[in-house]
């Protein structure tokens, strides 16, 4: 429909990142320039049309940052070792299945910690849609498992994961001293408070505000016929 109005240049948050193709085809075909967003095709796509592009942050770089700062805080304070054994164990909250961001942030959070050569173990991993109520009930459940004084560290992708994470801990009767490592991703507003109130210990920028600017900027200078940069 957007194709048969003229428009200059699509944006896209695609739904399903696999399935890109037939709207890079169907973009090409008419020479419309098509811009993707949060949700990034995978690449074989990309590569099917010289006008297919993607604005977004880069997801790895968001997991190496957390992993830095769960290292720094393992190397610097031997109280996150709750349990004496050299370990890290720790619990993973995950956005929504199959997003980039998400299985990146995953992926690159613990490899900073492994290429480092800190011991890890998982002790559970569970998907939580980057909502904060869901990423409060599986913590619940985690909790109500008997996991509470095992965890160490609770690694969210993002903010709202992480503040569920929080609340299922304080729900349960943890003070502020006994709550795990927790961090997240995106340095939102209500993420900052929780900082300064000590309940979570870090949290990664993502530059929503750059991303958006940038894919103005970028569809601007397609529609205006001009060469983008980057």
């Amino acid at each position: 429909r957007f194709l048969s109005q003229g428009y200059d240049v699509i944006c896209v948050n695609i739904v399903d990142r696999t399935a890109a193709a037939v709207l890079i085809d169907k973009a090409e075909e008419a020479g419309v320039p098509v811009i993707f967003f949060n949700r990034q095709p995978v690449a074989e796509d990309m590569l099917r049309w010289e006008h297919a592009y993607y604005v977004g942050a880069k997801a790895e770089e968001g997991g190496v940052l957390q992993g830095r700062l769960v290292l720094e805080a393992w190397q610097t304070d031997p109280a996150l070792d709750r349990n004496g054994d050299g370990v890290l164990q720790y619990v993973m909250l995950e956005g929504e299945p199959g997003h980039q961001d998400a299985m990146l942030r995953t992926e690159y959070a613990v490899k900073t910690l492994t290429d480092a050569g800190v011991a890890v173990e998982k002790l559970a991993s569970d998907t939580a849609n980057w909502k904060r109520g869901q990423a409060m009930a599986k913590a619940r459940q985690w909790l109500e498992e008997g996991m509470g004084d095992a965890i160490e560290v609770v690694f969210a992708n993002n903010d709202d994961m992480a503040l569920g994470a929080i609340d299922a801990c304080l729900d349960a009767g943890l003070t502020a001293e006994e709550l795990p490592f927790i961090v997240g991703v995106d340095a939102t507003p209500p993420a900052l408070d929780a900082m300064e109130e000590g309940a979570l210990k870090g949290t990664v920028q993502n530059d929503a505000a750059g991303q958006a600017r940038a894919l103005v900027e970028l569809a601007c200078a397609l529609a205006c016929g001009e060469k983008p940069e980057g």
